[in-house]
C-alpha cells in the first residue's frame, strides 16, 4: 500500500528500539537495506500487517529508550508493520504514558486523583500530574520513569514534597522501600502502615453474614500474600501452589466449568457477571484458537487490589490463567497490565519463566496434553481499555475504544475469536473453588453473594489497605477494620465502587456489603473500592475531580459521553462558585443521555458519583 511517508527519519537508537521488538527488516520496503531487486517488488504485505498487535510493544520500547515518539518514529513503524503514520499517530497519541513531544530521560509523574488529593498531594516544578497511579493505600503517590538503553520504573509511596524533588533532582527510589508486607492473620494493629490487609483471619464472626455463626478459617485471596516469595515457584508449591492445576487436569474441563458454575462467582471487577456462564459459552465455541485474557489494568481511582494480589502472589494468577485455559481449551493467555505497575510487571514475567522453565506453561503441562502459554502485554496510560472490549482493539494495535456489542467477547474477541475476560479477582478465586469445591465455596457468604470479597479501603482511616471479608459485612465493619477514622475526624461521606460509583451517607454504614444489599440501597460495589470522606475533604472539589477524570479518560469515540463528560465538569466548575437550578437540571438531563446512549460503562457511569453526591448528601443544594 502506498504509506505516504513523511520526510523525518528515525535515528539509529529509535530503529535499535523498534527492532528488538519486530525484528531486523527483510527488505527495504520494510525499512531493511534496499537491493536492486527489492526496488522493483515487495512481497508479504499481508503478513506484515498481520502483525499490527507488535504495534503497542514497539511503541513501548520507543518511548522506554528516547522518552519520546518521534514523527522519524512513526515513518519507521509505518514501514515495518505496513500501517499508515496517521494511524499509527493516533493510537501512540491515544495512551497517556506516550509522548508525540522530546521530554527529559528522567520524568516524575505525582498522582493528583482522589485519594492523593485528599492527602493533600503536590505537583512540584519539574513534576507531572498524573490521574491515579493505583497506590491509594499509600497516597500521595509517584511515579518515577527514567528512558535510556537501560530503562526503568519505580514508584514512590507516602511521598512527600521533598522526596518527590529529590527524584526529580537525580535521586533513584528504593524498590522496597514503600513496601511492606503484613502476617496473615493479624487483625488492624498489627499492620501498621503496610497497606495490605489481612484483618479478619482468625477473628470469630467478622465479615460473615452472621456474625459467630459462619467465621472464616483463613482468607484464600490472601492467604499467601506476606508468606509466599513471590520470586519463587518452589515457595508458592510449597504453600499449596499448583494444587488446584493437578485436581483440575485430573477431572477434566467440564467438571471444572461445573464447579465454576455451581460456585455462583461473578465478574469482580464490577460488572459482576456469572463467570462460569462466560467460561461454558467460549467452551462450546466451534471457532479456534480460544483466549484467555486477564483484565489487570485497574484504573479505577481508589482501586488497587489486583496490584496486591500480582505483587505478592504472581504464580497463582498464572496458575489460574492456565486452569481457565484448560476448561475452556484456550492455548493463550495475555494479562493485559496496567502501564503504572511496574513491580507487579516484574513479578508476572518472572514468574511466567519460571512456570515455563518447569513445564508448568507451553507444551504437555504435567503431561497432559495441555498446550498453554502466557504472555504478558503492557498497556500505556488508558482508563477505558478496562472494558473488555477496548483491551481487544489495543492488543490488536488500535486505539483502545470500545467496541458495540454483540456480538459478545465469548463468541468474536481477541482477533476475533471466542475469549474469555476476567479480572485478577476473579480468576484467584477459582483456585479455591477446583481445591475446595463449589459447596464449600458457597458455605459462607450470601446465597447471591457467595464467597469472600476484597475491598480497597482508602481515604481517611488509619489502615488503608485491601481487606478481605466475606460477602455481607456492613460497611462500618470494613471501616472498623482499617482502623476507625483518623484521631479528632469526623466521617463526611463513604464513596462505595470508586469515581465510577456512588455515596453513602455516615447513617447507612450498616449496609452489608452484597451484591443484592447494595442494589437493593441503589448504590453499587463496582470493584471494591470503599473511599472514607472525612471532614477535611472539599466534596465539591473533590467531585470537580470525578468529573476531570471522566472527561480525561474518555475516548472520545461516541458522542454522549465525549461531549457529556466535558459539559458535565463545566457545570460543577459553575456550581462551585454558585449553583442554580439551570445547572442542576443539566447534570441531570446530561447524566440521563449518557446512561442511555453511551456505548460503553465509562460513559453510563460517568455520572453516578456526582448524580449521588447531589441527590444523598445534598451538595450544592
Amino acid at each position: 500500500m502506498d504509506l505516504k511517508l513523511g520526510t523525518d527519519v528515525a535515528s539509529a537508537a529509535e530503529i535499535a528500539a523498534a527492532d528488538a521488538v519486530l525484528g531486523v527488516p527483510q527488505e527495504g520496503w520494510r525499512g531493511g537495506v534496499r537491493t536492486e531487486v527489492g526496488l522493483r517488488t515487495g512481497a508479504g504485505g499481508l503478513a506484515v500487517r498481520e502483525r499490527r498487535n507488535e504495534l503497542l510493544p514497539a511503541l513501548h520500547s520507543i518511548n522506554d529508550r528516547m522518552g519520546w515518539i518521534s514523527p522519524g518514529a512513526v515513518n519507521y513503524l509505518a514501514q515495518r508493520l505496513d500501517v499508515a503514520p496517521a494511524e499509527i499517530f493516533g493510537v501512540a497519541s491515544f495512551y497517556g504514558l506516550f509522548s508525540m513531544h522530546e521530554r527529559a530521560a528522567r520524568q516524575v509523574h505525582v498522582c493528583i486523583d482522589l485519594a492523593c488529593q485528599m492527602e493533600g498531594a503536590v505537583v512540584p516544578a519539574g513534576a507531572h500530574s498524573s490521574p491515579c497511579l493505583g497506590l491509594c493505600e499509600r497516597a500521595p503517590a509517584a511515579l518515577v520513569i527514567e528512558t535510556g538503553t537501560a530503562p526503568r520504573q519505580a514508584v514512590i509511596g507516602n511521598a512527600t514534597p521533598s522526596q518527590i524533588e529529590v527524584a526529580i533532582a537525580g535521586a533513584w527510589p528504593d524498590p522496597e522501600a514503600d513496601v511492606v508486607l503484613a502476617t496473615p492473620g493479624l487483625g488492624p494493629n498489627g499492620l501498621g502502615a503496610a497497606g495490605i490487609g489481612a484483618a479478619g483471619m482468625g477473628t470469630a464472626g467478622l465479615g460473615t453474614a452472621d456474625p459467630g455463626s459462619r467465621a472464616v478459617p483463613r482468607l484464600p485471596l490472601l492467604s499467601r500474600i506476606g508468606v509466599v516469595d513471590p520470586t519463587s515457584l518452589d515457595s508458592y508449591r510449597s504453600h499449596g501452589g499448583y494444587t488446584a492445576l493437578r485436581q483440575a487436569i485430573a477431572r477434566g474441563p467440564n467438571a471444572v466449568i461445573r464447579e465454576v458454575l455451581d460456585s455462583g462467582l461473578v465478574g469482580r471487577g464490577g460488572a459482576a457477571f456469572p463467570t462460569g456462564r462466560k467460561w461454558e459459552a467460549v467452551s462450546r465455541q466451534p471457532a479456534r484458537p480460544h483466549y484467555v485474557v486477564c483484565n489487570a489494568d485497574e484504573s479505577e481511582p481508589g482501586t488497587f487490589k489486583d496490584r496486591v494480589l500480582m505483587e505478592g502472589d504472581p504464580f497463582a494468577l498464572v496458575e489460574a490463567m492456565t486452569i481457565a485455559g484448560f476448561a475452556t481449551g484456550a492455548e493463550v493467555g495475555i494479562v493485559y497490565l496496567r502501564g503504572e505497575y511496574p513491580r507487579a510487571n516484574d513479578r508476572l514475567k518472572n514468574a511466567v519463566v519460571q512456570a515455563r522453565a518447569r513445564g508448568l506453561l507451553g507444551t504437555n503441562i504435567l503431561g497432559s496434553g495441555l498446550n498453554f502459554d502466557v504472555e504478558i502485554f503492557r498497556g500505556a496510560g488508558a482508563y477505558i481499555c478496562g472494558e473488555e472490549t477496548a483491551i481487544f482493539n489495543s492488543i490488536e494495535g488500535f486505539r483502545g475504544e470500545p467496541r458495540n456489542k454483540p456480538p459478545f467477547p465469548v463468541e468474536s474477541g481477541l482477533f476475533g475469536k471466542p475469549t474469555v475476560v476476567n479480572n485478577v479477582e476473579t480468576l484467584l478465586n477459582v483456585l479455591t473453588i477446583v481445591r475446595e469445591g463449589a459447596a464449600a465455596y458457597t458455605a459462607v457468604g450470601t446465597a447471591s453473594s457467595p464467597g469472600t470479597k476484597l475491598f480497597c479501603v482508602s481515604g481517611g482511616v488509619n489502615f488503608p489497605g485491601v481487606y478481605e471479608v466475606v460477602f455481607g459485612a456492613t460497611l462500618r465493619e470494613l471501616i472498623d477494620l482499617a482502623g476507625g477514622l483518623r484521631v479528632g475526624r469526623s466521617l463526611q461521606a463513604v464513596l462505595l465502587g470508586g469515581a465510577a460509583g456512588m455515596f453513602v451517607r455516615p447513617d447507612e454504614l450498616d449496609l452489608p456489603l452484597t451484591f443484592e444489599d447494595t442494589r437493593s440501597a441503589g448504590v453499587t460495589l463496582g470493584s471494591g473500592v470503599i473511599m472514607v470522606l472525612d471532614d477535611r475533604v472539599d466534596l465539591p472539589r473533590f467531585l470537580q475531580r470525578v468529573a476531570a477524570f471522566f472527561r480525561d479518560e474518555s475516548c472520545g469515540q461516541c458522542v454522549p459521553c465525549r461531549v457529556g463528560t466535558v459539559r458535565q465538569e463545566e457545570a460543577v466548575a459553575r456550581m462551585i462558585t454558585g449553583a442554580t437550578a439551570a445547572d442542576r437540571e443539566l447534570l441531570d438531563d446530561l447524566g440521563q443521555v449518557m446512561k442511555d446512549a453511551s456505548i460503553c460503562g465509562l460513559g453510563q457511569t460517568a455520572a453516578n458519583a456526582i448524580e449521588s453526591a447531589i441527590k444523598r448528601l445534598g451538595v450544592f443544594a
